[in-house]
């Protein structure tokens, strides 16, 4: 078993890896890619799309630390779309529906309308063209994002985010971009325990992270699994944080 441990959007997480799931899915993901680039002779897109809590940032991050350790696979950048989450004061003074009910946007952030899709848009057509050029993070302790936080440089670039393969209209239009798409998949149960202790862990009491997660990103989750388009290779995630084929 393979423990990797990382701060993501500014939080420390401790993910473990079997040596199997590296060396059967992970590393021939990798050959792949770098066969792709190759060929292609440009940037690789690939879009990793995933639920909320199914560890799709800190998987991409790992495929970066993976892609140097060997010399013979190209060199991998992973880079991710909570940077672009409209800012907090903008979901604090608009509204939108949900059940029938008017309410202010910030109680359902991490939703698709909660994203800025068309900066997201105009940046990812930087990014599949091959361009350097700066990219944003996210904060969960700001709470905003944090502009250029990065710079885009890599021949493979692996772009994480809930709704990349989303089944609707503007988002669907973004996997005309890439080069080579992920999914990852879970069971609810399992992805809501992760997400309320994601989000105890961001300063809330257990009492306001199961609020919240009930109330805004299992709907997310649900949105995920149901609405999102095919993809190249499917990724299962079991109860034992085991990634797998699917």
């Amino acid at each position: 078993m393979r423990e990797y441990n990382v701060n993501i959007n500014g939080i420390d997480v401790n993910a473990k890896y079997s040596e199997a799931t590296i060396n059967s899915v992970f590393m021939p993901l990798l050959e792949r890619l770098t066969a792709m680039q190759k060929e292609k002779d440009g940037r690789i897109l690939v879009m990793l799309a995933a639920p909320p809590g199914a560890g799709k940032s800190t998987l991409s991050s790992f495929l970066e630390v993976l892609s140097k350790e060997r010399e013979d696979i190209c060199n991998v950048q992973a880079i991710g779309m909570d940077g672009f989450h409209r800012r907090q004061e903008y979901l604090l003074s608009h509204d939108t529906e949900r059940d029938g009910k008017t309410i202010k946007m910030v109680e359902i952030k991490g939703a698709p309308i909660t994203f800025d899709l068309e900066k997201l848009t105009a940046a990812i057509k930087r990014v599949a063209a091959g361009d350097i050029c700066g990219w944003p993070s996210y904060n969960r302790h700001l709470h905003n994002p944090v502009e250029d936080t990065y710079t885009v440089t890599e021949k493979i670039v692996i772009l994480e985010g809930n709704y990349l393969l989303l089944d609707e209209a503007g988002w669907r239009d973004l996997r005309k971009y890439a080069d080579y798409t992920i999914r990852l998949v879970a069971e609810e149960n399992f992805l809501r325990d992760r997400l309320i202790d994601r989000k105890a862990k961001s300063g809330n009491s257990l009492e306001k992270a199961t609020a919240f997660v009930d109330f805004s990103d299992m709907e997310n989750v649900r949105i995920c699994l149901n609405n999102s388009l095919e993809a190249d290779l499917t990724l299962a995630l079991d109860g034992n944080e085991n990634f797998f084929i699917k």
